[in-house]
C-alpha cells in the first residue's frame, strides 16, 4: 500500500498513547481490520499510527457478577472464552455471526464496536456523505439506500451502524470504559453512538485521543438460557445485516418478568425496541404476546424508495427471536 508517509508509535503505556493521540491527524492502530480498509480507500490518512495493540487491555474475566471484556480482546478469544460461553451466550451468538473466522482472529472488542458503517456512499470517497464531507450531502437519501436505516436517520444520514456484536451488547446494558487525556469515565454503550445531524454524521461521541478501555456488561448471566442472536443477510459467509435482532428473556413462574430487545441493521446505532420489552413484562409468553411486540417494534419506522421491506423483515425477526427463547414452536 503506497500513500503518504507516515509516524509509527508504539505505545508502552495507556496515558502516552492517549496523549500522542490528542494530536491532530492521529489514530489508534489494533487489529487493523477496519482502519487499512479505509487507507486504501482514502478515507483514511493519519499522520501518526499510534500502536495500542501491545497495551495490557486483553483479558476477559468476570468480577462478582460483571463480565470485563479488555478492549483489545479479539472477537475469536471473547467467543471462546468459557466464562463467555457459559454466562452470556448472546455475546458469542452475535461475534460468531460477524466477519469470517480470519477476520474474528485479528479483529478486536473495542475496535468492533468503532467499526464505520458499510453505506456505498461513505465507502467511496467521490460520493456525497456528510461523514466524510460534512455539509456534502447524505447521497444515499435519493439514490442507492436498500440498506439505509429505518429509524433514527436524518437529512444529513440515514447510514446503518455495521456491528453485531454492538447490538447484542446494547441488549445486554453493556457500559464502556474510556481512558482520554483528562482522565477515566464510564458510559452507557448506547451514548457511544450519537445520531446524525442535518449535515454532520458523527461515528461516535469519543473525542480526540479517547481510547476505549474495556467493556463491562453487569448481571447479565440470568437470561444465559434464553437468549438469542438472528442476523438476516444477503449471503451466509462474511455479510453485514440486512436486519439482525438481540433478544433475552428472563421468565418466571410461567410469565415474562424481564426481556431485552436491541436491532441492527435498521439505525445508525444499536436500536433498542424499549416499547416492545414494556408490552411483554408481565405477559404470558404466547405467540399473540410476541406478534403485539413485534408491531411495537415497527412503530415510527420511515422508509426510504428501496428499503421498505426491512418493515415487515424486523417485525418477522421480533417474532421468530423471541419464539426461540420463550420455548415456543
Amino acid at each position: 500500500m503506497s500513500g503518504p508517509s507516515f509516524h509509527y508509535i508504539r505505545a508502552t503505556e495507556i496515558g502516552d498513547a492517549v496523549a500522542a493521540c490528542v494530536r491532530p491527524g492521529a489514530t489508534y492502530l489494533a487489529g487493523g481490520t477496519d482502519l487499512l480498509q479505509l487507507w486504501k480507500a482514502g478515507l483514511a490518512a493519519p499522520r501518526d499510527v499510534i500502536d495500542i495493540s501491545r497495551l495490557p487491555l486483553a483479558d476477559i474475566f468476570v468480577d462478582d457478577s460483571t463480565l470485563v471484556l479488555g478492549a483489545l480482546a479479539r472477537l475469536s478469544e471473547v467467543a471462546a472464552h468459557p466464562d463467555v460461553t457459559a454466562r452470556h451466550p448472546l455475546i458469542c451468538a452475535a461475534i460468531l455471526a460477524s466477519a469470517s473466522g480470519q477476520i474474528r482472529n485479528q479483529a478486536t472488542i473495542g475496535g468492533n464496536l468503532l467499526q464505520r458503517t458499510r453505506c456505498p456512499y461513505f465507502r467511496d470517497r467521490g460520493l456525497a456523505c456528510n461523514k466524510h464531507d460534512p455539509g456534502s450531502g447524505c447521497g444515499a437519501r435519493h439514490g442507492e439506500n436498500r440498506q439505509a436505516a429505518l429509524f433514527g436517520g436524518s437529512a444529513g444520514c440515514v447510514a446503518t451502524h455495521a456491528s453485531d456484536l454492538a447490538v447484542a451488547l446494547a441488549a445486554l446494558d453493556a457500559e464502556i470504559v474510556v481512558a482520554s487525556a483528562t482522565g477515566e469515565r464510564r458510559l452507557a454503550l448506547e451514548d457511544l453512538y450519537p445520531l446524525p445531524g442535518a449535515t454532520t454524521a458523527p461515528d461516535s461521541s469519543l473525542a480526540a485521543g479517547d481510547m476505549i478501555t474495556a467493556i463491562h456488561v453487569r448481571d447479565a448471566s440470568r437470561f444465559a438460557t434464553r437468549s438469542t442472536y438472528l442476523k438476516i443477510r444477503d449471503r451466509a459467509s462474511f455479510e453485514f445485516a440486512v436486519v439482525s435482532v438481540a433478544a433475552a428473556l428472563r421468565i418466571e413462574d410461567g410469565v415474562i418478568a424481564e426481556v431485552r430487545l436491541a436491532a441492527g441493521g435498521v439505525a445508525p446505532l444499536p436500536w433498542r425496541l424499549r416499547p416492545s420489552e414494556a408490552a411483554l413484562v408481565g405477559r404470558v409468553p404466547t405467540q399473540q404476546a410476541f406478534v403485539a411486540a413485534a408491531e411495537l417494534a415497527i412503530e415510527g419506522a420511515s422508509p426510504l424508495e428501496n428499503n421498505a421491506f426491512k418493515i415487515p423483515l424486523l417485525r418477522n425477526a421480533v417474532i421468530r427471536t423471541l419464539q426461540t427463547v420463550g420455548g415456543q414452536s
